[in-house]
């Protein structure tokens, strides 16, 4: 973590079992973790390493077993389903592999689906500038190239101007080239509005545009490298 910066969210001792019938599946086994406001952290590990469940509970999209979640003060393993929702709604923007736009929207109208319901939210238009689209504003899902809603989906995350911003495999669907962009979309937003920025993926090449990289095995980080300086994403080798 960032020395001197104010610590945004803080797990410790977080554990998620799944049961199914008898049949029990540890996917965090305890995990300890804090992360500075403005961050940019890249997760990697193989599937089923515990990478999702851990960015699921520390975005209240999903309860830990036992353990804590603290956000700034507020300690989200006590909250009920409505204050989880409260905390999604206010501090959270998600981005996910498929990007799900609603296809009888334009951009501009799906980012603004998000700035209705916001506190303090950026102008929809504010927001696809700040992803490079623009032009693009008026265009449907349909028109548009896969980077290209990718990038829309990003958008729509930031309008509420979120503490944190969790990206679930974000270029997973998508080429090297467009992949680039789409990340290079999410460290303008990192710079602009300096939300914690945790990426998770696949390709090992991108942790060098982070401050610093987790890598999960079996429920576990088992390895934390901090990048003495990041990378721009067109400098990555895929």
């Amino acid at each position: 973590m960032q020395t001197g910066s104010e610590t945004v969210i803080r797990a410790t001792g977080l554990t998620k079992v799944y049961s199914s019938g008898a049949l029990e599946v540890q996917a965090l086994r305890g995990v300890d973790f804090a992360a500075a406001a403005g961050e940019f952290i890249v997760i990697l590990g193989p599937s089923g390493s515990g990478k999702s469940t851990f960015l699921n509970i520390l975005g209240g999209l999903d309860s830990a077993s036992a353990g804590q979640v603290l956000f700034r003060d507020q300690d989200l393993t006590r909250l009920d389903e409505r204050g989880l929702t409260a905390y999604r709604r206010d501090h959270v923007g998600f981005v996910f592999q498929f990007y799900n736009l609603v296809p009888s929207l334009t951009a501009l109208e799906n980012v603004a689906l998000v700035t209705e319901i916001a506190r303090n939210p950026m102008s929809p238009a504010e927001a696809l500038d700040l992803v490079g689209l623009s032009a693009r504003a008026n265009h449907f899902p349909a028109h548009l190239s896969g980077g290209e809603q990718q990038r829309v989906a990003i958008a729509r995350a930031i309008a509420k101007r979120p503490d944190l911003l969790f990206c679930d495999e974000p270029t997973g669907a998508l080429d090297s080239a467009t992949g680039v962009r789409v990340l290079e979309a999410l460290t303008e937003v990192n710079r602009a509005i300096g939300a914690t920025t945790m990426v998770i993926t696949h390709n090992a090449a991108i942790r060098e545009i982070a401050d610093r990289s987790l890598r999960f095995a079996d429920g576990l980080i088992v390895e934390e490298t901090a990048n003495a300086a990041r990378k721009s994403p067109s400098e990555v080798s895929w």
